[in-house]
């Protein structure tokens, strides 16, 4: 099977991390999939930002949970983390944030590293801690917080499950 359609069939939700660091060549390959993902009209509106300080990551997944009234790690102990936004004065920007986290998400498992897209940045980075932390990014609030990557090794690989028998229709 070809290499490419492989990683797209079997690539699955990743929600349980190691300690095993994910090396800077394969972070950087995976940013360089996110940046080469498509975007209406090319215009470009998303950005990344990269954290890999075990500190930070835990207090944005601090932040995360408490959309949810939750208190447990959202981020399953990745020790790598990375946001995505799209300026929403574009009119693809959803769309575009969206196909970069696929990117993202695809090219990890391609290097073997496990991915999740955890959702709710949107609602993060609407609250003043949120705010905070893009102003220190260089973000103004046009950007708007499309999801959170988080990248890791996992002990326990997920297995694939069923789908639907009516995902596709055929039109006769």
């Amino acid at each position: 099977m070809n290499e490419c359609l492989k990683v797209l069939q079997t690539r699955r939700s990743v929600k349980s991390y190691n300690d095993k660091p994910v090396p800077k060549e394969y972070i950087d390959e995976i940013l360089k999939a996110g940046v080469n993902a498509p975007t209406g009209k090319n215009i470009q509106s998303p950005v990344m930002v990269l954290v890999t300080d075990p500190e930070m990551i835990s207090y944005i997944s601090k932040l995360n949970a408490r959309v949810i009234n939750a208190e447990h790690d959202v981020f399953y102990g990745a020790k790598t983390l990375i946001i995505v936004f799209a300026d929403s004065s574009m009119f693809t920007y959803v769309e575009d944030g969206s196909l970069v986290m696929g990117n993202l998400l695809n090219a990890a498992e391609s290097l073997g590293v496990g991915a999740c897209w955890i959702h709710r940045a949107r609602e993060v980075f609407k609250s003043p801690e949120g705010k905070k932390l893009m102003e220190k990014w260089g973000l103004n609030d046009r950007y708007i917080g499309i999801g959170n990557c988080v990248l890791g090794y996992t002990d326990n690989p997920p297995a694939p499950k069923e789908h639907k028998a009516d995902y596709v229709i055929y039109d006769k």
